[in-house]
């Protein structure tokens, strides 16, 4: 297979879409332990810092370019599948499979990946836009301590305050929690089937493994995707401010 197969083929497709998929997924392990952080209770001191060294270092913006470029070839080729696929069945079974021939899950991966985009458009309007290109308040915090000071405190370092954007954006319009909270839904079950589906391409056929993968996919997806829905949930509770 040449490069252009890779990107044209329905082979080529389905290769482009595991890789993209399984360097998604590890940024989606990454981006929750980040906002783990939120839960130190401690103003925001710990998700800023964090969110500061993220932003400010080399090599986690120039992963954040790979991060754009893979989630759009995952996004071109998840609909050229999608289109492709149902041009082929254009009639459908005569009698209905249900989830005897595939879950339904499998069956709407067009429909949950395009919530998901919608969730991230939305996404990057509220937080990574004003985090990249101004918008956001400030945070001083004296790194000797970690306690937030005043700006002009001797030994203070000025931070952008993402932490205090999300306490505003989550409780301030509960909308958006709501389609946060549905987008991460979302993202579940297309995590529940696009896990074990990316090894399927790689040739794991084997039942015990595919078993294993499965369970793998459930529980990657019900952490991580717990922890994204505890987020708004924790603001709008007040269990953290």
């Amino acid at each position: 297979m040449n490069w252009s197969q890779l990107f044209t083929s329905s082979v080529g497709k389905k290769i482009t879409m595991a890789l993209s998929g399984l360097f998604l997924v590890a940024f989606l392990l990454v981006h929750a332990g980040l906002n783990a952080c939120i839960w130190a209770n401690d103003g925001g001191v710990m998700f800023n810092v964090a969110a500061h060294f993220m932003g400010a270092n080399v090599v986690p913006r120039v992963l954040e370019i790979g991060l754009f470029v893979f989630f759009l070839l995952h996004i071109i080729q998840g609909l050229a599948l999608e289109i492709q696929n149902r041009s082929k069945r254009k009639v459908g079974y005569a009698i209905p499979m249900g989830n005897r021939g595939s879950k339904w899950y499998s069956r709407a991966m067009g429909i949950l990946g395009s919530i998901i985009l919608i969730f991230l458009v939305i996404h990057l309007i509220d937080f990574w836009i004003p985090s990249r290109f101004g918008g956001l308040g400030q945070m001083y915090i004296d790194m000797s301590t970690h306690q937030i000071v005043d700006a002009g405190t001797p030994g203070a370092k000025e931070f952008h305050d993402l932490y205090g954007e999300m306490l505003y954006k989550f409780t301030s319009y509960p909308w958006i929690s709501v389609v946060y909270i549905l987008g991460v839904i979302a993202l579940f079950w297309h995590l529940v089937h696009g896990i074990q589906s990316a090894f399927r391409t790689f040739g794991v056929t084997n039942h015990k493994y595919i078993n294993i993968l499965t369970v793998v996919g459930w529980s990657f997806a019900i952490i991580v995707c717990g922890a994204f829905i505890l987020m708004p949930i924790s603001f709008l509770a007040g269990w953290i401010s």
